[in-house]
């Protein structure tokens, strides 16, 4: 053991090589306030840091190095996420600070780019839904309740964002091959930092992709998160595409509620 390095548990993770924002935050105090507690689906501190554990980072890239089960982490694990939060978002408090969100595309002025250096246009959020474990956690239960809410949500839209949903597991090579030339198709996670974190299990379990028939709006199921909600299209008209992925976000979200 070397001297003078902080253990005062058997547990506490040696962080001393590591450049990750849960290693800068862990202090062995912090660690023994936490290491106890739970969320109420079971979740725990080591299982939120495993991931930046096992992935010290790179000496100029900064990860995050850990990861949520649910929505009640960021609560119970308060201690540890809210300084790495702050630190990663440029000093976003979660404690006093809220988050407007503005879907109203009218607000954009221009929104135009020259499309001598512009090739596509894309937008794009991440989305989980309430009552579900986050996907370093969910079960094959809860992974397949997200793919039957969204789709199901899906099925509803109309018009311009009428489309198809094609899921990994089922689809048939030529579909597979399509998806790759529209550069629509994600891939098993790979990444040590994901695979570390549970991303990748059961894969590609309950996995799909949809997107409207004119492919220019898509949502990613269970890909990294429980959803991700995309507008794009070649060309430079940014407005367009905004204007597309605030009226998709609201209709999948009032088909989801």
């Amino acid at each position: 053991m070397v001297t003078g390095y902080p253990l005062p548990s058997a547990e506490y993770p040696d962080l001393r090589k590591h450049n990750n924002c849960m290693a800068s935050h862990l202090t062995p105090a912090v660690y023994a306030r936490l290491c106890d507690k739970t969320t109420p689906t079971g979740w725990t501190l080591d299982q939120c840091i495993q991931t930046g554990v096992d992935n010290p980072g790179h000496p100029f890239i900064k990860t995050v190095g850990m990861v949520a089960g649910d929505e009640e982490t960021y609560e119970v694990f308060a201690d540890l996420f809210d300084p790495v939060i702050q630190e990663r978002h440029n000093g976003y408090d979660p404690r006093t600070m809220k988050h407007t969100t503005d879907l109203d595309a009218s607000k954009i002025r221009s929104g135009y780019f020259d499309e001598r250096y512009v090739l596509s246009s894309r937008v794009r959020t991440g989305r989980s839904i309430r009552g579900l474990s986050l996907p370093p956690a969910c079960t094959r239960a809860e992974r397949r309740e997200v793919e039957r809410v969204v789709v199901d949500a899906l099925s509803g839209l109309k018009g311009d964002l009428a489309g198809r949903y094609y899921r990994l597991s089922e689809m048939t090579e030529a579909e597979q091959q399509q998806l790759i030339d529209d550069h629509f198709l994600f891939d098993k996670p790979v990444s040590p930092l994901l695979t570390a974190a549970g991303m990748a299990r059961d894969w590609p379990d309950a996995r799909g992709i949809w997107h409207n028939n004119e492919k220019s709006f898509l949502i990613w199921v269970n890909e990294e998160d429980h959803t991700r909600v995309i507008s794009m299209e070649k060309g430079g008209n940014m407005k367009r595409v905004f204007e597309r992925f605030c009226r998709g976000l609201k209709e999948v979200v009032v088909g989801i509620k």
